[in-house]
């Protein structure tokens, strides 16, 4: 019988058993700043993280704003926390307010005495923060539809591309697209309401082209994998299956995301993309999957909102769904312990089993490392790791600890297939 989905909390209260790992990362917050959570939801107009929850999946009403000014204002007040002492600013003392850093303008201040202590730290990531602030606006454009730019036919085979500075040029002259952008509407809207003044030309040129390199990341790195395999589309169609798909690749999503393929890999005889996770978002991708070949030279997008080990038990095994020839999960953070077992470890024991081609991305060096003591417990048949020649250029913040080095989606991967061998010596005769 197919296991069924854990039940997301009815109240604010924060669970300590869930396999969600945006709840996870949402309540976490709090182990840094106290109380951040609770005025995040605030600031959105909600009162619980079911209301969140349910927003953020199209099954209630979405957070309102009176205008884009009000918008903007309550999204950047969900940052603002003093970052040397994790004060909130209803904790502070009458009459002080937190300021900004003047030069990153990423983190705030309570005091003086707060922002010297801290910058031993800070002076760090400073000038990486920077560009972490001015990104976190500028990626509103991804919701007006300015981004992310359409992109051109490859003129090398996959072979020849090997990390973005071989896919760039193919793109032809990209500035002209980026600077249409620039002096777009949205673009003006965004920083007439914004709560900071508009950077430099030169500053949202880049900014755009690494929110458009986070977007390609996921499927140059589907692609990447796929050759790394040895899977030859041309000769057949090709099934994956994208493992812990959560509500940031799902939010939005729309059935082109991968027409990348296509050009990496002209003349394919069909590729089906099957997003599969407890948070997947419900959009236009939610359709079923395919069970038999999907259309020629086209990538068809489906998606399964349920653990990956249920979604094998209720439709792969049915047959009602191909099964993979490539499985892939992006920054999965199975190296955290919080709902190992009943989400992760299930479906690394499937993908282990059945031998099915794996490659899974982290944020950082760190967490890929974790992830490979895991996997060599499992006795996994590990076939390479590394930095990704695809990752994100985008820098992120992770949780609410703003002074740590910025991540970047997709920058490591671990590839498995399989049971590692093992080779027994028989016992030595006594002489």
């Amino acid at each position: 019988m197919a296991s069924q989905i854990p039940a997301l909390p009815q109240s604010y209260a924060p669970g300590t058993d869930s396999v969600f790992s945006d709840q996870s990362g949402f309540y976490s917050l709090d182990a840094n700043v106290p109380g951040l959570s609770k005025v995040i939801l605030n600031k959105l107009n909600m009162k619980d993280y079911g209301q969140y929850r349910a927003a953020v999946e199209g099954k209630a009403k979405g957070i309102s704003f009176r205008n884009y000014k009000e918008m903007f204002q309550r999204i950047e007040e969900t940052f603002k926390f003093c970052t040397g002492c994790n004060k909130l600013p209803d904790h502070l003392a009458k009459g002080q307010t937190l300021k900004r850093c003047v030069k990153c303008l990423n983190v705030y201040y309570c005091t003086k005495d707060c922002q010297k202590k801290d910058w031993p730290q800070h002076k760090k990531v400073c000038k990486m923060l920077r560009l972490v602030a001015i990104d976190r606006l500028v990626e509103w454009l991804m919701f007006t539809g300015d981004l992310p730019l359409p992109t051109e036919k490859w003129s090398k085979s996959v072979a020849e591309v090997k990390n973005w500075d071989d896919w760039l040029p193919m793109q032809g002259d990209l500035w002209p697209r980026l600077d249409a952008i620039l002096s777009g509407t949205n673009m003006a809207t965004l920083w007439k309401n914004a709560s900071r003044a508009r950077p430099d030309d030169a500053d949202l040129r880049q900014s755009l082209w690494r929110l458009q390199s986070e977007f390609l990341s996921r499927v140059l790195t589907v692609g990447t994998a796929m050759q790394r395999f040895g899977l030859d589309p041309s000769s057949k169609p090709i099934t994956i299956h994208l493992a812990g798909a959560s509500h940031n690749e799902t939010m939005g999503a729309r059935l082109t995301d991968y027409d990348e393929l296509t050009h990496m890999f002209p003349g394919h005889q069909g590729i089906e993309i099957v997003m599969v996770g407890p948070e997947v978002v419900d959009s236009s991708i939610m359709r079923p999957p395919l069970s038999a070949f999907g259309p020629k030279q086209r990538v068809y997008i489906s998606a399964y909102k349920g653990l990956y080990h249920q979604f094998w038990e209720e439709l792969v095994e049915k047959e009602e769904a191909a099964k993979p020839d490539l499985v892939v999960g992006f920054h999965p953070d199975f190296d955290a312990s919080q709902g190992l077992d009943d989400g992760w470890l299930p479906t690394l024991l499937l993908l282990r089993d059945y031998e099915i081609p794996s490659l899974f991305t982290a944020l950082n060096e760190t967490e890929m490392t974790y992830s490979l003591q895991i996997l060599l417990e499992l006795e996994m048949d590990m076939k390479g790791n590394g930095a990704n020649p695809f990752s994100s250029l985008k820098p992120e913040v992770v949780g609410s600890c703003p002074n740590k080095p910025p991540v970047y989606c997709n920058s490591h991967y671990f590839c498995f297939q399989g049971l590692l061998e093992t080779v027994e010596f028989e016992e030595p005769d006594e002489a």
